[in-house]
């Protein structure tokens, strides 16, 4: 019922609970003052001494003991929002820190669409649990132990001690629940996270399952995700309501018991009428506060379901953190004999030798799935795994050794999805570099074509939508290739940097890319074989492993693979344009 887990990760929250503990006791004293002083002033005029000014004093001190009782409500609720505010952002800076902990290798722990879930309304789920569930915990058991004192020193401590035994009773139906309860909701929070992660990774891939025809598969995978999520939620709303029901039962049934034997205590005589009378107006109160806790503990344990899967995450092994920082300047690269598989089945690079200038264009091409873009994700250390043999040398530094921010100021990538952030394109350009002066960036769009364009929106203040959404594929890729000249690395990455887009846009960034490669090193990952024309070496690979190495022309004269791929490729464009003309 209660996880130790989340208050030691928040210890200044405690202070706040305690203040919420103290608000809610002083709320229930002023609570009982308006009912001794009700219960004395009916016994006053049932025995008909009530005067003028026993009244007016009796409506004084209940007024008073409203207005503070609402100030005393206001400072409980404050003290409830200042817990969980704490709460939730230490634990989204912790995620947050996690996530810079394990790098880009993040996904091989948790999805995307999981851990958005988890930081965002996972966290959002732990509010109630910290603001309502934890105070009123330790409040349930406050206030019944101080009725029974109360009620004792009345002048009945039967009455107090049968009220008291009843109360146990509440928390234990929720002992009684909580194990059905936890797996049930755990059940709930993993279907609920998977129909999200399926339904946007369907989103992202839309354009694919168009183009093969499997939305309408997808479609009916979606729907029976959905009717298993609905059939967890109503398990868990039956759950609720079930337990709603039995702990309803309990307090209802303990005051009706309460109030029997207060009036049958009253009609022995021994005791007086308006100590009867506030008993029975606080009788409720022995029950209520664990009522409460009882409804509060259904929405704890969503949070608590919540906080298992954060705790998973945030205990995740993360990758040996390197210490070695890159020296500035020009970067060489050299891949040394790397082989390298994602599961111990299949070897996706087999013995990969490369050697990459530190200035100069570097192509690397070969079909579909011959690890063009493996090598791209070893660079940049998007997978924890480390190499089963052989190593990668950045500046003469083994790359398991450098440091995470070092490396990812030393080697830019750029893919053929790049992601643009909703804002203007002033903010998604400073991205790169935070000091860079309009000037400045006006410069950088003009040698990536796209000034004109802005110039004829609102500039560098025109708005782009979630990724961009606004701008063609073409005017998106320029976008990223000056975000990345801006960033100013001494290498880069472009891996199928120009596939889907328009010639126009296509030439324009192939001429960057050449410019680009005077002064630093350029990796350019394609399959068209013309866009790599002009690099300085290529490697040829194919089924991962390089068959090939060398100018365009040294290769063609090979013959072999490289040679294969180009006549097929030719073929291909001469078709296309025979087509176009006819």
């Amino acid at each position: 019922m209660f996880d130790k887990r989340l208050t030691r990760m928040c210890p200044e929250s405690k202070k706040y609970i305690a203040g919420n503990i103290l608000w809610q006791w002083l709320e229930l004293a002023l609570n009982v003052v308006i009912m001794v002083t009700i219960a004395r002033a009916i016994q006053s005029v049932f025995e008909e001494k009530l005067s003028s000014a026993s009244l007016i004093l009796s409506l004084v001190v209940i007024c008073c003991c409203i207005i503070v009782r609402f100030f005393a409500t206001r400072c409980a609720l404050r003290m409830s929002y200042l817990a969980s505010r704490t709460v939730k952002q230490v634990l989204r800076e912790k995620i947050y820190g996690k996530l810079l902990k394990l790098g880009t290798s993040y996904r091989e722990h948790v999805s995307t669409a999981e851990l958005v879930q988890e930081s965002v309304e996972g966290v959002e789920q732990l509010e109630s649990y910290f603001g309502l569930y934890v105070p009123q915990f330790f409040y349930a058991f406050i206030a019944p132990l101080s009725l029974f004192f109360l009620f004792g020193f009345s002048g009945s401590w039967k009455v107090a001690a049968v009220l008291l035994i009843c109360v146990p009773l509440i928390p234990g139906t929720i002992m009684m629940v909580q194990k059905i309860a936890k797996k049930i909701l755990a059940k709930y929070w993993g279907q609920y996270t998977q129909l999200g992660s399926t339904f946007l990774e369907n989103l992202q891939g839309m354009t694919t399952l168009k183009t093969y025809q499997s939305d309408a598969l997808r479609h009916e995978e979606m729907n029976r995700e959905s009717e298993n999520f609905r059939k967890v939620t109503m398990a868990v709303l039956t759950m609720q309501l079930n337990s709603v029901t039995l702990m309803d039962l309990i307090a209802y049934g303990g005051t009706a018991l309460g109030i029997l034997l207060i009036v049958r205590t009253y009609t022995k005589g021994n005791l007086g009428m308006a100590a009867c009378i506030y008993m029975i107006l606080l009788s409720s109160e022995f029950f209520l506060p664990m009522r409460r806790l009882g409804s509060y503990f259904h929405v704890a344990m969503n949070g608590m379901a919540a906080s298992d899967r954060i705790f998973r995450f945030l205990g995740e092994d993360e990758p040996a953190a390197g210490a070695q920082p890159l020296p500035e300047g020009p970067l060489s690269i050299r891949v040394e004999k790397a082989s390298f598989s994602y599961d111990p089945e299949k070897e996706v690079l087999h013995d990969v030798s490369l050697d990459i200038p530190s200035i100069g264009l570097t192509g690397i091409t070969g079909e579909s799935g011959s690890g063009k873009s493996t090598i791209a994700a070893l660079l940049m250390r998007r997978r924890s795994l480390s190499l089963e043999n052989g190593k990668i040398l950045v500046g003469g530094a083994d790359l398991s050794q450098i440091r995470e921010d070092s490396l990812m100021q030393a080697i830019t990538y750029i893919g053929f999805d790049s992601y643009f952030f909703k804002g203007s394109v002033r903010d998604n350009l400073l991205c790169a570099a935070s000091d860079a002066s309009d000037e400045t960036l006006w410069e950088v769009l003009r040698s990536c074509s796209l000034s004109e364009y802005l110039q004829s929106q609102s500039g560098l203040d025109t708005m782009l939508t979630e990724n961009a959404g606004n701008l063609s594929g073409g005017q998106k890729q320029r976008l990223a290739l000056a975000r990345a000249i801006l960033h100013g690395s001494p290498v880069l990455i472009f891996d199928e940097a120009t596939s889907n887009i328009d010639i126009e846009s296509e030439e324009a960034i192939l001429q960057q890319i050449r410019e680009l490669s005077r002064s630093r090193s350029v990796i350019m990952i394609s399959h068209r074989l013309a866009n790599l024309t002009e690099a300085s070496r290529i490697y040829c690979m194919k089924d991962g492993s390089i068959v090939g190495s060398g100018t365009h022309e040294a290769l063609l004269r090979e013959g072999g693979v490289y040679q294969k791929l180009w006549d097929t490729q030719a073929a291909l464009e001469a078709f296309g344009k025979e087509g176009s003309v006819s």
